[in-house]
């Protein structure tokens, strides 16, 4: 609505601050901004409405008020229209509907006016000009005031009841006229009155027709008008007398109108009650504040474990212990059953997560990893989770704000998959490069591999020599037993004892690495669940607080 709205704010002067208004309008239209797509449109409708009609009437015309004689069949509320005119306008009588259109005069120029009628949805040929048809220097307090003559809002037509719904909405004051027979109707007070509770300032009551009454009588019908008033949350609401028997008896409602146009204040006030009446609707769908979940919260805990199952956690840190176990034996074994053990299948590359070469990290990640889907157990069990993060996040907000975390939630749901399985692959499982100490015993193991080949060796040759004829080759001894013998006995036995001296550490090892990948794994996953649950919620979290916010400076009279 920006600089029109701003601008016909400034030009206004009086009790309800221009700038101080505009300031509310704006964090409505801000309310509006920040609860899109977080509310549904239906209870946001008279919010929009108000903030598209500020500025489209004070933009029409800063020079004219607005009046509505509003009332039931039969109150006297053409009549008074036409007394107030003082020319027969807009006909009266007793057929119910007596009013079918609105009629309007207009007194003093009409210039912008024409627009603002236009805009009003007044016909042409209901239109009249008061200063054209009688000028006198007793009608100049009056000029810039629209009189409209409504249809009957107890009329038997609808759409004459629809004319008069949209009128009120869109007026700067309401005169209700009623008269002594029906002004404790319950549908006057209750279907209207009742509703103008916010806008008293901008409302008028006026009981017609008080000719029909005995002089001792009037009194005590306004007395009991007044109680009705009060009870109807419109204490304070002036209440005049009328009739139009009399020349005289429009003369106070002519005075409270004169008031009115001079202070060029209704449109400001009338504006101000539906910022108030607005807000109090708002005020409703926003309630107390809220804050998003901490990460050590319970519900985030759950999920992030849902989440680490599904995902196929359990099953690679369980591939991981494996592949440790399994590249350590290779690494460590006995160099010549090496090549053997080479020929068994990798768990990790089996699952196409990164294998043990080092290489470019780029290429050893793939799209997609061959993890086996998560079970119905695990599905039901992230759908539990997801359901209680948006329980807990959206308790105590009010209205569909609970809705709206728990679509958040599940916002981006079907993304789920791809991340986790992205999460798995990219996730550094420390296992690309061997570890110093398999370095070290495999080096053991080559060494006494190596001096039993040789002590075979040296014994096959001794024993080709002889078979040969050849001089006996002598070998020497340790103590007892030859070198050779010593040489390949020792480099088999000792094999074997690094072999069993290393499979505990092996194991222990192996139990370390997949608690590392499973710490490793858990928080990757978390992360995806905090980028693709968490941060959805918290945003909901946040347009809130930012709605309360706002909120509170509309609601700053």
């Amino acid at each position: 609505m920006g600089g029109r709205l701003r601008e016909a704010l400034r030009v206004a002067d009086g009790r309800v601050d221009a700038d101080q208004l505009f300031a509310r309008l704006e964090a409505v239209q801000r309310f509006l901004g920040i609860v899109d797509g977080h509310l549904p449109d239906t209870p946001l409708v008279p919010a929009r409405t108000l903030v598209e009609r500020a500025a489209t009437r004070l933009a029409l015309s800063r020079d004219h008020t607005v009046v509505a004689l509003a009332g039931t069949t039969g109150s006297g509320k053409s009549s008074l229209f036409n007394a107030m005119a003082r020319m027969d306008l807009s006909p009266v009588g007793v057929r119910r509907p007596t009013t079918g259109v609105t009629h309007a005069c207009v007194w003093g120029p009409l210039d912008g006016g024409t627009r603002l009628l236009d805009w009003l949805g007044v016909l042409p040929r209901h239109r009249f000009v008061r200063e054209s048809l009688l000028d006198g220097d007793d009608e100049s307090t009056l000029h810039g005031l629209i009189l409209l003559d409504l249809p009957d809002f107890d009329s038997v037509q609808h759409s004459h009841r629809l004319e008069v719904d949209r009128l009120l909405g869109l007026v700067d004051l309401v005169v209700w006229v009623v008269d002594p027979q029906k002004y404790a109707d319950r549908v006057v007070h209750r279907s209207y009155l009742r509703e103008f509770s916010r806008h008293r300032d901008v409302t008028l009551v006026v009981l017609n027709q008080t000719d029909r009454l005995p002089p001792a009588e009037v009194p005590r019908v306004l007395a009991d008008l007044r109680r009705l008033l009060d009870a109807d949350g419109l204490d304070g609401v002036s209440l005049l007398a009328a009739t139009v028997a009399d020349p005289t008896g429009p003369e106070g409602l002519r005075a409270a109108l004169q008031r009115t146009v001079a202070e060029r204040q209704a449109a400001l006030r009338r504006l101000s009650g539906d910022v108030d009446a607005v807000v109090a609707t708002l005020d409703d769908m926003v309630g107390a504040p809220r804050t998003a979940l901490p990460t050590d919260d319970p519900a985030v805990t759950a999920l992030d474990r849902a989440l680490a199952r599904a995902a196929g956690v359990p099953t690679v840190v369980e591939a991981v212990e494996q592949t440790y176990q399994h590249r350590a034996a290779a690494a460590t074994g006995w160099p010549l059953v090496r090549s053997w053990r080479r020929l068994r299948p990798d768990p990790l590359r089996r699952l196409h997560l990164p294998g043990p070469q080092g290489g470019d990290p780029a290429a050893s990640l793939v799209a997609a990893t061959s993890v086996p889907e998560p079970s119905a157990a695990d599905k039901s069990a992230l759908a539990l989770a997801l359901r209680t993060v948006a329980e807990q996040a959206g308790a105590g907000l009010p209205s569909a704000w609970p809705n709206a975390v728990t679509a958040a939630a599940r916002s981006r749901l079907g993304d789920l998959p791809d991340a986790l399985d992205r999460a798995l692959a990219g996730a550094d499982l420390d296992l690309s490069r061997p570890r110093a100490w398999w370095r070290l015993v495999g080096g053991v193991q080559w060494l006494v591999t190596l001096a039993a080949v040789a002590g075979l060796g040296w014994l096959l040759l001794g024993y080709a020599m002889r078979a040969l004829g050849l001089p006996e080759l002598r070998h020497p001894m340790v103590g007892e037993v030859p070198v050779p013998t010593l040489l390949l006995l020792g480099g088999l036995l000792t094999g074997l004892l690094v072999a069993a001296l290393t499979r505990p550490v092996t194991r222990w090892a192996a139990r370390r690495a997949r608690q590392r990948a499973e710490t490793q794994l858990t928080r990757a996953v978390a992360m995806v669940g905090d980028q693709h649950v968490l941060a959805p919620v918290r945003a909901v979290i946040a347009a809130h607080a930012d709605a309360r916010t706002v909120l509170e400076v509309a609601r700053h009279r």
